[in-house]
């Protein structure tokens, strides 16, 4: 069964001579629990098509459905709080609030909605992102690798049915990117969540259930991966 659909997705900045087709009628469905990577170089078009997935940004044509909801018809306080209940989102840079502590930063999403967390489901994610001695230390104290995790468990908190990776590898050395992709994969078999990473590793994106590679803005599904 599929989780997202994108139905002849296309992004234009600018008008005129001036206009760039940064995404051209992109059309894929992602099924539910799949872990797909999106490839391609700097300027290729993958981050605006992650951006639009999480309607962060608009699209200038075509439909993004997740779980069936035609996510560009609601209105705008409709449409933030279906993001922030079913998607969540890792950054690069890990975007963590330095004043608060690992477990606040965790569950800052679920204050946004008001709402408490979960005690147990949060003990859990702690655990599984192996930050139980972490949890009353801030971002600063932490190595790059456990600052990630953090954006992990804070993506994860809400309990989303999609989580949209932007270069999730991308600050960190080797080891640590092996690391965090080795998580990401755990807590969606786990949780059984749809995953979406862009990256311009290839050698990560083999470690995807699936692959898709955008170049100048048009995507080529490469099929799936092997295990």
């Amino acid at each position: 069964m599929e989780l997202l659909k994108a139905q002849d997705l296309c992004k234009t900045y600018g008008e005129g001579e001036a206009a760039v087709q940064a995404l051209k009628h992109a059309a894929f469905s992602v099924p539910r629990g799949e872990f797909l990577a999106v490839v391609g170089e700097s300027g290729s078009g993958k981050s605006t098509l992650l951006n639009l997935l999480g309607a962060l940004d608009v699209p200038t044509s075509g439909r993004v459905y997740i779980d069936g909801k035609d996510i560009f018809s609601m209105k705008d306080e409709e449409l933030t709080v279906f993001r922030r209940r079913n998607i969540g989102f890792i950054f690069q840079s890990f975007n963590l609030i330095p004043e608060l502590t690992v477990e606040q930063n965790i569950i800052f999403p679920l204050l946004l909605d008001y709402q408490k967390p979960n005690k147990n489901y949060l003990d859990e994610l702690l655990s599984v992102l192996n930050l139980q001695q972490r949890r009353n230390h801030l971002p600063g104290q932490l190595s790059g690798g456990q600052q990630q995790r953090v954006a992990i468990g804070r993506a994860l908190i809400t309990k989303p049915s999609l989580i949209l990776a932007d270069e999730p590898t991308g600050n960190l050395d080797s080891g640590n990117s092996s690391e965090v992709i080795t998580l990401l994969k755990k807590t969606s078999r786990k949780y059984e969540q749809t995953i979406i990473m862009i990256t311009h590793n290839r050698g990560i994106a083999q470690t995807a259930d699936r692959v898709i590679s955008v170049s100048d803005g048009v995507l080529t599904d490469l099929g799936r991966c092997r295990e």
